[in-house]
């Protein structure tokens, strides 16, 4: 009998919604852009540019920061089969290993500054796994897939 397949999903942790990113724009725009107007009238006009130029890179930077919410990775684990299904927005990839012959490294960072990388192998071919995971949540899912998958040449149960 065959056991159900078991399924982990994960995701970055996006607790700034778009509401409370707007909110946070419009203030910062109102502040800098009532400092810069103070300024141009006292004639320092070449302030405006400069909070233009700033707010604009902030608007960016935050619209790159809430389009991590729809980043997903579900690692699905059946009998025979390790697959990874990863989705960005409307692109989706699925990488499928054999589980017998599946690998999981949790490579370690050649700085301290770098983040370790944790990867599934088998056969040459690799996939990353939670590169927007903390280091904490990456060892724990290292550590829970190496359970349920186990070393090359090794198949652990299901059950």
């Amino acid at each position: 009998m065959d056991a159900e397949p078991l399924r982990i999903e994960i995701y970055p942790n996006c607790s700034l919604s778009v509401r409370g990113a707007s909110g946070f724009f419009a203030g910062l725009c109102g502040v800098s852009f009532g400092i810069a107007g103070i300024l141009a009238l006292q004639g320092f006009w070449p302030v405006l540019p400069f909070a233009g130029l700033e707010m604009a890179l902030l608007g960016w930077a935050l619209k790159v920061s809430l389009a991590r919410r729809f980043h997903r990775q579900t690692i699905t684990v059946t009998e025979s089969d390790v697959s990874v299904e990863s989705r960005d927005g409307s692109h989706c990839a699925q990488v499928v290993f054999p589980r017998h012959w599946a690998q999981v490294t949790l490579r370690h960072p050649k700085s301290r500054l770098h983040p370790s990388r944790l990867t599934i192998e088998s056969h040459g071919r690799q996939c990353e796994l939670g590169s927007f995971l903390t280091e904490e949540e990456r060892r724990g899912l290292a550590l829970r897939l190496q359970r349920l998958i186990g070393r090359i040449n090794e198949t652990p149960s299901l059950a």
